[in-house]
């Protein structure tokens, strides 16, 4: 797997001069250290094809973690869904690997799923400044993997741009 920090130095827990650099200016937080460390022991043991995926970035919000990867043509949806299960019981934490997209709607439909997108609305706010509106049902609300404020801070960090999640 293709991850920011050296190889060495994940597996092995001590970071040289570039990698603690990119932990200090905030590039790569500590946490994810742990997550590619698991990556990498995975892609050595049951999961041989992790090493044509990418790492991106993971983020942390209250119990959920999200993983953001480009996913080799030869990596199934399934697999993604078994690492997710392994990364939750090692980490404790509730685990979702979306594949990076620009496409804000693509990036929503992997997170709230299993419940399904409406769409999403653009608000260009007076200050000139644009907000993102995404649509899911009422009576798919009880299918959301967190509760809203949650999600909602996961994908502004995603998109770095101000969203939020109305149920209608």
């Amino acid at each position: 797997m293709k991850i920011p920090l050296d190889y060495i130095c994940v597996k092995s827990g001590l970071l040289c001069n570039r990698c603690q650099s990119l932990i200090d200016k905030g590039e790569v937080e500590h946490y994810e250290v742990d997550v590619m460390k698991i990556l990498l022991d995975l892609e050595e043991t049951q999961f041989r094809e992790l090493k044509d995926a990418v790492y991106h970035k993971a983020f942390k919000v209250d119990n959920l973690l999200i993983l953001l990867v480009t996913s080799p043509p030869s990596m199934s949806h399934q697999k993604w869904i078994k690492i997710a299960k392994i990364l939750q019981e090692k980490l404790g934490l509730k685990v979702r690997i979306l594949e990076k997209s620009n496409n804000i709607k693509s990036t929503a439909s992997q997170l709230l799923s299993p419940a399904r997108v409406l769409g999403v609305n653009t608000v260009w706010l007076p200050d000139g400044s644009v907000q993102y509106v995404i649509r899911i049902s009422r009576n798919e609300k009880r299918f959301l993997p967190a509760d809203e404020n949650s999600l909602e801070t996961a994908l502004s960090k995603i998109h770095a741009i101000p969203i939020k999640i109305r149920v209608e």
